[in-house]
């Protein structure tokens, strides 16, 4: 579909757009906003008509969510969508009614993994911003920890449910859907990849495609900074192994330690006495915790939780603690029911170790909870509120879980 290509038409109305393109189907032009200036549209002929696109620009050329290094491929890609979508339509909407889903190897390639013995990667790294020198220090001696660790409850891992992460891709050469089994169009992304299994699917199909992703160690290469249901999924675990190593460390040699959770780790070498102080493995669990991309009491449910706290009257705080645990996901709740099983025991030791559940929440209240919103006030109103959260949930751990 060749056609005149004019790059810039300066301020002209839609009408004399129209007029300039009627000549070549497939030729187009930029013209600025006569109603908006500063603002451009994208006017392209396709099908004898003139189509308009608010145009932008962000460093590459966009009118949906693709951007395009030229306004030349942006076009390109247009007329290859507009084709297929034009001769296609009625085909396109059968996709996802009626994928060749049993029959195209997805069930056969992303179903639930036999008992899996993989050891965690050994060079993960965890994102964001570098952790302090303490918490870098717990983390490093922790991946020697987690390196060593075996699967001892993979073969009780639950079924948990996990939705795709779904991102924009562009595919090399000719690719089909693993949804519908139709061709991928477009000239670049064409479609999207599951950044956890590597699902590739149509956008469309994304929407319908069941939640049932099932996290490859090949794409899942860290522990830290990993959302924790990916995390299980991926290793085919309970609880992230992380948290268990941690934990089983801490009971078996660090419940009587005075401050537990309190005091920061200091080690800086790394022989076999590099575990002697117990806070390294201390830190390297709260750092866990604190780098979640989702935290372990959600952003869903961190309302129902704070609302909770507000509660004076302890039964029914209890019942609405109780409600809120509900929207956890079950990784969150499995992992949460389970750290606070580990904190009722530290407060055992309460003589010893000078924790009590009212210190436990104060340093696990902002670890576990965020707030879903950024305003610095509210979240500062709320750290009392999570620490009494985390109070009543170690308190109450035998009634809640």
């Amino acid at each position: 579909m060749g056609g005149c290509v004019c790059v810039f038409h300066g301020m002209i109305s839609r009408e004399e757009a129209d007029q300039l393109l009627s000549q070549a189907e497939g030729s187009y032009l930029i013209r600025e906003s006569q109603r908006q200036p500063g603002t451009y549209t994208l006017a392209l002929r396709f099908g004898n008509q003139t189509r308009n696109f608010r145009l932008y620009h962000d460093g590459k050329h966009f009118v949906g969510e693709k951007r395009f290094e030229s306004i030349h491929d942006l076009v390109t890609d247009g007329l290859i969508t507009l084709y297929i979508e034009t001769k296609a339509a009625e085909y396109i909407a059968k996709m996802t009614i009626n994928p060749i889903y049993e029959h195209v190897g997805y069930t056969t390639l992303n179903q639930e993994p036999t008992l899996k013995k993989h050891l965690p990667h050994s060079q993960e790294e965890p994102d964001g911003p570098t952790p302090a020198k303490d918490d870098r220090n717990a983390e490093e001696r922790l991946t020697s920890l987690v390196r060593r660790a075996t699967l001892r409850e993979s073969d009780l891992a639950p079924k948990y449910e996990k939705v795709h992460n779904f991102k924009v891709h562009t595919f090399r050469g000719p690719h089909w859907c693993e949804y519908c089994a139709n061709f991928m169009w477009g000239l670049i992304a064409q479609g999207v990849k599951c950044a956890d299994c590597g699902l590739n699917v149509h956008k469309q199909c994304s929407k319908v495609v069941p939640n049932d992703c099932q996290p490859d160690l090949r794409h899942v290469k860290k522990v830290y900074s990993c959302d924790l249901t990916t995390l299980v999924k991926a290793h085919n675990t309970k609880r992230p192994m992380v948290v268990d190593m941690c934990i089983q460390e801490i009971e078996a040699r660090g419940l009587q330690s005075e401050g537990l959770y309190r005091i920061s780790g200091e080690c800086p070498d790394i022989s076999s006495n590099a575990y002697e102080d117990i806070n390294i493995i201390t830190g390297a669990l709260k750092l866990y915790f604190r780098e979640l991309p989702i935290p372990l009491i959600t952003y869903d449910a961190y309302p129902r939780f704070i609302e909770a706290a507000k509660i004076t009257d302890p039964e029914k705080r209890l019942e609405a603690l109780h409600e809120a645990l509900k929207l956890l996901p079950p990784a969150h709740c499995e992992t949460l029911r389970y750290l606070m099983a580990h904190l009722k025991r530290v407060t055992q030791y309460e003589k010893e170790n000078l924790m009590s559940s009212e210190n436990l929440g104060i340093v696990f209240g902002p670890t576990l909870m965020r707030a879903p919103e950024l305003d610095a006030m509210t979240a500062l109103n709320d750290i009392r509120y999570q620490r009494l959260v985390v109070e009543s949930l170690i308190t109450n751990e035998d009634v809640l879980f």
